[in-house]
């Protein structure tokens, strides 16, 4: 399959115009300001190397999902870089480019390819690949960008998620817990919920700054006493102890007493940041 590669030919456009226009401008900064406009023009502009027709346009003559999903797949093979334009196609065709979607993200053979294909699905709005992307963090070492695309979706399905992630929660390795309950956290007042994230809180002594941000957006006021505790920790780090205040506060709770963190590598960071 013969690619076209779009960036590079508006690149020697963006080029032949700068070439042509920079002492119009004060300096590089002024003339880069016009790029934006610049590229829509391109956009509508004919072609030749497109035998006459604008790059905006010349996808819109694609009608088949499958052929369109191929052709992202022999963009990334070959390595030229994916047009903006056949992705918006993609997302333009809706259902019928489901199927070839999923199939392209269960094959997980190239984890870029899997991320753009769970990121159409998100902008297409659907909610078919629900166990994909459960399998998805179930099966990952540690949070990733695949990750954070397939909890994004799993929240974009809102409450529809809660079942299918709490069925694997006792299941799941410790990575994969803390990625659905960042999913999880999204939707408050289910007691399991709080229940799995009050544990990992008072587990995972590693990560408490995390878990204290979602037992804040849980919004469950019983966790207060458990966070109130955890400020007399003699381990807490500056960073777990901001997090920690944040969260009592955002669930209704006050915290007057303070604590010295002089030589915390976080607090000492932050100070010569300040």
């Amino acid at each position: 399959m013969k690619l076209i590669d779009f960036d590079a030919h508006f690149g020697k456009y963006a080029e032949g115009w700068i070439a042509e226009n920079r002492s119009k401008y004060k300096n590089m900064d002024e003339l880069e300001e016009q790029i934006p406009e610049l590229y829509l023009k391109w956009l509508n502009t004919s072609a030749d190397w497109l035998d006459g027709k604008t790059p905006g346009e010349y996808f819109a003559a694609y009608t088949d999902a499958h052929e369109l999903v191929d052709m992202l797949r022999a963009y990334n093979a070959q390595n030229v870089s994916i047009p903006d334009q056949l992705l918006e196609r993609i997302v333009e065709l809706g259902d019928q480019a489901v199927e070839p979607l999923m199939a392209l993200a269960r094959e997980q053979k190239n984890r870029a390819l899997t991320v753009t294909a769970l990121n159409l699905l998100i902008e297409i709005g659907s909610n078919a690949p629900l166990e994909l992307c459960l399998d998805v963090i179930e099966q990952a070492d540690a949070q990733n960008e695949l990750t954070d695309v397939a909890g994004e979706l799993l929240t974009n399905l809102g409450r529809e998620a809660i079942e299918p992630i709490i069925a694997r929660m006792d299941g799941a390795s410790k990575a994969a817990q803390e990625a659905f309950l960042d999913v999880l956290c999204n939707f408050p007042g289910d007691d399991r919920i709080y229940n799995y994230t009050i544990d990992a809180f008072k587990r995972c002594f590693d990560r408490r700054a995390l878990y204290a941000s979602y037992l804040g957006k849980l919004g469950d006021e019983r966790a207060i006493e458990t966070l109130r505790g955890a400020l007399e920790l003699s381990d807490l780090n500056y960073l777990d102890y901001i997090e920690i205040v944040n969260a009592i506060e955002a669930l209704g709770g006050e915290v007057t007493e303070t604590r010295e963190f002089s030589g915390d590598p976080y607090y000492e960071s932050l100070r010569k940041m300040q």
